[in-house]
């Protein structure tokens, strides 16, 4: 691991109206990191992903990201920098009523001209990228499968498919599992992790389960309330640390 972070927040926070979702939150994560973020709805953790892929910029403080601030980036070298974020999204983010093989290529579409994007809805181009994806994903069959015919476990696996060709060097996974059964659960996170172990990329992901947090990740975040209650590998989570995370208030 390098001194070099891929992500890093300086006293970052976000308000959204009277509503403060994180508060003066400093974080550094390193390439090759698989970063778990665990806490309640409403902790922090789908804002704190939309900060490091510069969908959402900053009320206070900064994000660097790939060493540079992104709220002082122009628009162009911010997309630049997004390409290298790839964002995988608790409702799949799929165009239901098209091929598999669209929605793969959807991960070419920052490298590709427009008229380039057209052409391929009408004749695909990159078959053999996008078909190499969905090998490694485990469902080359589906190439030309309509996405909205998948279960949910396979729709998954297409949106994982579509980070694959998009080849960023670190992706951001919000809650990727939420919506499939503990089987699959299980399988999208093994498939996640080997993925990443192979490439060297990073991973953070938010995450329901503390369970998934800590067999499939090297380091757990515990929101609440929009700050960071801990940061620790999970060996050295507790039952103690978990009680303060999520029990109520009085």
């Amino acid at each position: 691991m390098t001194s070099f972070p891929v992500f890093d927040l300086r006293q970052v926070s976000q308000q959204f109206g009277r509503f403060l979702a994180l508060d003066d939150i400093n974080l550094k994560i390193y390439p090759g990191e698989r970063v778990a973020l665990v806490g309640s709805s409403g902790a922090g953790k789908s804002t704190l992903l939309r900060l490091l892929n510069g969908t959402l910029l900053p009320s206070q403080g900064e994000v660097w990201v790939l060493g540079q601030n992104l709220s002082r980036l122009s628009s162009r070298k911010l997309r630049d920098v997004q390409r290298q974020i790839g964002t995988i999204y608790q409702q799949f983010h799929l165009v239901d009523s098209l091929r598999v093989i669209h929605n793969v290529n959807a991960g070419q579409l920052g490298r590709w001209s427009f008229w380039r994007a057209a052409l391929s809805l009408v004749y695909p181009l990159e078959v053999k990228t996008a078909a190499a994806a969905l090998r490694r994903v485990g469902i080359p069959e589906k190439l030309y499968a309509r996405t909205d015919q998948l279960s949910g476990g396979q729709q998954q696996r297409v949106a994982i498919a579509r980070v694959l060709v998009q080849d960023p060097l670190a992706i951001l996974a919000d809650e990727p599992v939420s919506s499939l059964d503990p089987t699959l659960s299980r399988e999208v996170m093994d498939l996640l992790r080997i993925l990443v172990q192979e490439s060297g990329k990073t991973l953070v992901t938010s995450l329901h389960s503390v369970e998934l947090a800590q067999n499939y990740c090297d380091r757990i975040i515990g929101l609440r309330d929009g700050k960071i209650l801990f940061d620790s590998p999970p060996a050295s989570v507790s039952a103690e640390m978990i009680d303060a995370l999520y029990h109520l208030k009085d």
